[in-house]
């Protein structure tokens, strides 16, 4: 039954996804995959919109989208459609007709929602081969503050910021402001981290003036 011909859109499924799984390894850790920019938009706060519905950022970060890079996400769920539309298979037989497409649809799904869970934890785990694992790595990205506020650095207090660091790994750090910074970011605004401190980052609010001050004394 397990090498049944029944089984081999499964295998395929498994197979297709351990091959992708040697790429993200053999390739650094899929931090250079071309995946959808979602920056920080995914955010825990960002599940329900004004009106009840499901927002379009809440809908991607359910599928796992900004987790992990989509390549090692494809990985993970194609993986779990693999195993699961076998282990069902095995479990109810060998289906036929219209059973099996309902075998296949539920192990996809089933798949789906597994890999949305498991697509951070998995990509912490495979940033680290080849990946940049100093905190030096986050400066220049894109982070949404999740504390009430981001204090000053003179003011003795941090705040903390949703960082997508280069291989697309949600991280959150402690963040302060630069004694010069005029705008204040509050929870949910866009910052940009822009130098590593010894305890936490420094970081600005995106599309302020703080960011042209910044950008013209890097120029």
């Amino acid at each position: 039954m397990i090498f049944d011909f029944a089984n081999l859109p499964y295998w395929i499924l498994l197979g297709s996804g351990v091959l992708l799984y040697l790429f993200v390894i053999f390739s650094g850790g899929g931090g250079d995959d071309a995946d959808l920019d979602v920056d920080a938009d995914v955010d825990a706060d960002a599940d329900v919109d004004a009106d009840g519905d499901f927002s379009i950022a809440s809908t991607l970060g359910w599928l796992g989208i900004g987790k992990a890079p989509l390549v090692l996400l494809l990985a993970t769920d194609l993986s779990l459609w693999g195993l699961f539309g076998w282990m069902l298979n095995v479990t109810v037989g060998t289906p036929s007709n219209w059973l099996a497409g309902v075998v296949m649809g539920v192990a996809g799904a089933g798949a789906i929602a597994a890999g949305s869970l498991l697509a951070q934890p998995i990509g912490q785990v495979f940033a680290s081969f080849g990946e940049d694992v100093g905190g030096d790595r986050l400066v220049g990205c894109i982070g949404t503050v999740s504390t009430a506020r981001i204090p000053l650095v003179g003011e003795g207090k941090v705040g903390q910021v949703d960082v997508l660091d280069p291989a697309r790994n949600l991280v959150t750090v402690n963040a302060v402001l630069p004694e010069w910074a005029i705008a204040m970011p509050q929870r949910g605004d866009k910052v940009i981290v822009i130098e590593r401190a010894a305890q936490s980052y420094i970081v600005i609010t995106r599309d302020s003036p703080d960011q042209d001050r910044w950008l013209s004394r890097n120029s």
